[in-house]
């Protein structure tokens, strides 16, 4: 196969060829290489390559093979992760220019994780500065592969332009409000948020610690169970991490969705939503019960007061967070990052506590509703992939942000596990995506049935024209 055929094929297929002998990791390595040298001042995902590194990992992962010791379905495979995730050594800068300095002198769990699946990292990708809901203004913003007229989605932007692009064969994104699911829906990938504990989060700088979750943004469902397998488990250096034991998320895949339980708030699903989002859901809906799903009316539990608890609790807990550069260093900040760290310092306890508490409730009440089904699912956003000279009046009006997180922060609140799917495009051809939400500890069944809405469709086949 050419080296300008590879870039998109999945995780599990690139790992298959090394495996099989038909491409060395060296070579795919070095094929990945020069198409971020060809793409990156375009497209702009990379703040890091790690050439040098990423070529040794390689080499080492042919000798490894060549002697039988193979390490699973990564192995070999290049990817690539967020600029949040400390590597010893490595700049580290979180999006933020306040940090372009820093060198940590450790690595993330989630790293080292995937270097011991045998994973190759190529290098580490842009964000919005410190994981919030802008880049900074200094930074070159990452541009949608689809079309560089419209937004890449955040904070993961880096994440899903690379991997959209052919840039990786899969990333790592963080989401607190959204940040892996706004950019999987915007660059049309399948983006993996795992319960809250699933993955540790010991190296990843914080956004809000309470509501931080790391997880796969990758070209297809069993790529990012591939990845979770890696990722997954007990971490001593992170002690919020769960100590429940990692199944085999690929080994589960064909099970398919016969018999599962989906619910649709219908009131939820469409108020204020864009037909376009709301067709496609729709349309998504449908091929979930020709798979044999059953779809069935709920109604969520009130969510309005917990979206707008989300900017009390990330804003108090990014204030602590920042306290030793914020805002001894306010001017050094952005305007959106400097004014969520602003509200933060000045939020009372009460307001902090009052937002603690409608979370709380709103947890136990959603646990309460998955008695009655296995799965919810919901669009991302409530319009689709805006053109980035709307984003101003889109996200400058009131109550702008609660409504574009409305769909994303309840299940960060929550700790749900959630998947995000490409379902179509709109007629500019733009990705359309949804996402299902779960139980606790059940990304197993979120992969499953992300499979089979994948496998009964094509919309993972399509890739932007670069």
């Amino acid at each position: 196969m050419a080296s300008d055929e590879l870039h998109y094929l999945t995780l599990l297929e690139a790992g298959q060829k090394i495996k099989a002998g038909e491409i060395s990791s060296a070579e795919l390595t070095e094929a990945m290489l020069a198409r971020i040298g060809k793409l990156n001042g375009t497209l702009h995902p990379y703040v890091t390559i790690l050439a040098e590194t990423a070529k040794a990992e390689a080499a080492q992962a042919d000798a490894e093979l060549a002697r039988g010791e193979a390490r699973g379905p990564m192995h070999g495979v290049p990817i690539a992760v967020k600029d949040l995730m400390a590597i010893d050594g490595v700049r580290t800068s979180a999006g933020m220019p306040i940090l372009k300095d820093r060198i940590p002198d450790h690595t993330a769990t989630v790293v080292d994780r995937l270097r011991a699946a045998g994973a190759v990292i190529l290098g580490k990708l842009e964000l919005t500065e410190g994981a919030y809901a802008a880049h900074h203004p200094d930074i070159t913003v990452p541009a949608n592969p689809w079309n560089t007229d419209y937004w890449p989605g955040v904070s993961s932007s880096g994440s899903g332009v690379a991997t959209a692009g052919g840039l990786c064969f899969g990333s790592l994104g963080t989401d607190t409000g959204g940040s892996i699911r706004f950019p999987s829906l915007a660059c049309g990938v399948v983006g993996l948020k795992p319960t809250w504990g699933r993955v540790s989060r010991y190296g990843v700088y914080p956004l809000s610690e309470t509501l931080d979750h790391i997880g796969p943004m990758t070209r297809s469902v069993g790529d990012a169970a591939a990845m979770l397998g890696a990722l997954a488990g007990v971490d001593d250096k992170d002690p919020t991490s769960l100590s429940a034991e990692v199944p085999d998320y690929l080994g589960g895949l064909e099970e398919g969705v016969r018999g599962i339980r989906i619910g649709i708030d219908e009131q939820y699903i469409s108020r204020d939503v864009d037909p376009v989002v709301a067709d496609g859901l729709s349309t998504a809906l449908d091929v979930l019960r020709g798979e044999g799903a059953s779809i069935r009316l709920v109604t969520m539990p009130p969510y309005d007061d917990v979206i707008d608890s989300w900017v009390p609790i990330c804003s108090a807990e990014a204030a602590l967070g920042h306290a030793e550069t914020y805002p001894a260093r306010a001017a050094e900040y952005g305007p959106v990052t400097g004014g969520l760290l602003e509200t933060g310092v000045n939020l009372s306890s009460t307001d902090y506590a009052r937002a603690t508490i409608i979370r709380r409730n709103f947890c136990g009440q959603l646990a309460r509703l998955f008695d009655e089904i296995d799965l919810i699912a919901a669009p991302a956003m409530v319009v689709p992939t805006p053109r980035n000279d709307d984003l101003d009046e889109l996200l400058g009006a009131p109550g702008a942000l609660e409504r574009l997180i409305r769909f994303t922060s309840p299940f960060d609140h929550s700790g749900s596990p959630t998947i995000s799917l490409p379902c179509g495009f709109t007629g500019e051809g733009l990705p359309l995506g949804f996402q299902l939400i779960g139980r606790h500890l059940e990304e197993g069944l979120l992969l499953r049935a992300g499979h089979a809405f994948e496998r009964a469709t094509v919309w993972n086949e399509s890739h932007p024209e670069i």
